[in-house]
Formats: structure tokens, sequence, C-alpha cells
């Protein structure tokens, strides 16, 4: 096996992930802290910041507890109703960018840690390859990514003037 700062799968991954969270980063700063915890006027839709919330505590589970068996304590329905000002958060995805290249190293080199991590409404855990679980991760950040930038537009529509 290639070594992981060599291996093309964990290369993609963090180039990728990367990406999509730098792209979550963006919208929040623009939206600002009222903005960012806003619902859309839709039945059961997230805030922005609740979006982005979710995104860290799907890395943090699937990415810290499964791969690297750290047991970070999560609270899945919490993510879905968190507000906050945009600035931590920010600096939360920003230290999560720096754990995760280890994360993905232990994937790559050692395998999944901790089959038996509690946190998540999946059973995938159990029975999960190490590249399953890191393209799981990014198949999630892509989606919220998308219903990021669906709320955001929603949000800026609403903001918009009404044309005669």
């Amino acid at each position: 096996m290639n070594a992981p700062d060599t291996n093309p799968l964990g290369e993609a991954m963090l180039s990728v992930c990367g990406e999509t969270l730098d792209a979550m980063v963006s919208i929040l700063d623009a939206l600002g802290d009222d903005r960012a915890n806003t619902r859309p006027a839709i039945g059961g839709a997230n805030s922005p910041y609740a979006i982005v919330f979710h995104c860290v505590g799907v890395i943090e589970y699937w990415a810290g507890s499964v791969i690297a068996g750290l047991r970070i304590p999560r609270d899945r329905d919490a993510e879905f109703t968190a507000t906050g000002p945009v600035a931590p958060l920010i600096d939360r995805v920003s230290d999560l960018r720096g754990r995760l290249p280890g994360w993905v190293d232990i994937a790559l080199i050692e395998g999944i840690r901790d089959r038996a991590a509690t946190g998540s409404t999946r059973a995938d855990a159990a029975t999960a390859s190490p590249e399953w679980v890191l393209m799981h991760i990014q198949r999630e950040l892509a989606q919220h990514l998308g219903q990021l930038e669906l709320t955001r537009d929603l949000l800026n529509l609403s903001d918009a003037p009404t044309q005669a």
C-alpha cells in the first residue's frame, strides 16, 4: 500500500472534503449570524448553521470515532436544532480539517478501530470497509453542501424585494 500522504484515495478524500468544507464556511460567513441561524419557511427545513454543525458531527463520528476510535460524544438529533454564532462554528470546521488527515491515515493504514461506536442511526460501522466509510463521509458532505446551497438561495430569495 502507498504511504498515506501519497495514497490516491487519501489525497482525493482530503482534497474534495477540503473544497466542500471551504464552500460551507464561505456560505456561513456570507450569511452571518442571524441568517445562518434562520430556517427557510418550508416544513422540516434546517438552518444553514444546523446543516454545517451536523456535517461536523458526521465527520467526527465516522472519521474520529469509528475510524480513529476516539469515542467523540455525539447527539445526532441535537445537531439539527443547533444554533449559535458563525465564528466558533467556522473555527470548529478549521480544527476538524486539521484532524482529518490523521484520521484518513488511520483508515488507510490500520482500517477501522471502533466498529461498535455509537452515535449514528446507521449500523454500517460494524461491517463497512475503511474505504466505504471515507466515501460515505464525502457523500454526506456533498449532499449537505447542496442542501446548504439551496437553503442559502431560499433565504436570499425571501430577502429579495418582490417585483410588481
